[in-house]
């Protein structure tokens, strides 16, 4: 299976557009450097995005993200700096390969779902970057399509005898 196939099935239609949402449309935007991609997945009023700060204790964490607009412009400061990395593959294939949401729980019009990163990219220079954490968004659907309204994002990630720790 290739690392962008989405694992849910289509008629498993409120997970597969929640994956959709938050891992293509993520990745596709991210690597494009073109927030249009993904910036029509979140929901603007009452958005709240915190940093746990690589933090299980909630104590450390800060609402870094108050608006969308915050959120948008720190992660296209993250693509431009990703985009003008060396790499040596492909970001794209690598960034899908690190991924994992399969963690998807829908409530009726609620949903959350976990995300985490686990793996590196090689760097041209002989090096890699290591991306190892989870996020855990909170998604609403409205007018038939989900929304991201929030979420608490670089919570630490360990996965463990097969088994992902949260």
């Amino acid at each position: 299976m290739a690392y962008d196939t989405n694992p849910f099935a289509p008629s498993d239609q409120e997970r597969h557009a929640i994956w959709e949402m938050l891992v293509r449309k993520d990745v596709d935007g991210f690597v494009n450097e073109d927030w249009s991609i993904f910036g029509g997945s979140f929901k603007s009023d009452g958005f709240c995005g915190l940093d746990a700060k690589g933090s299980l204790d909630p104590a450390v964490w800060e609402v870094r993200f108050p608006t969308v607009e915050a959120y948008r412009d720190a992660w296209l400061g993250d693509a431009r700096r990703a985009a003008a990395t060396d790499y040596a593959e492909n970001r794209r294939d690598a960034l899908f390969r690190a991924t994992d949401m399969l963690d998807i729980r829908v409530e009726g019009h609620t949903a959350t779902a976990r995300k985490t990163f686990d793996d590196a990219i090689a760097l041209a220079d002989g090096g890699s970057q290591r991306l190892n954490w989870q996020s855990v968004f909170f998604c609403a659907k409205d007018h038939g399509a989900w929304k991201i309204t929030g979420f608490v994002g670089f919570l630490p990630f360990q996965r463990s005898g097969g088994r992902e720790d949260a």
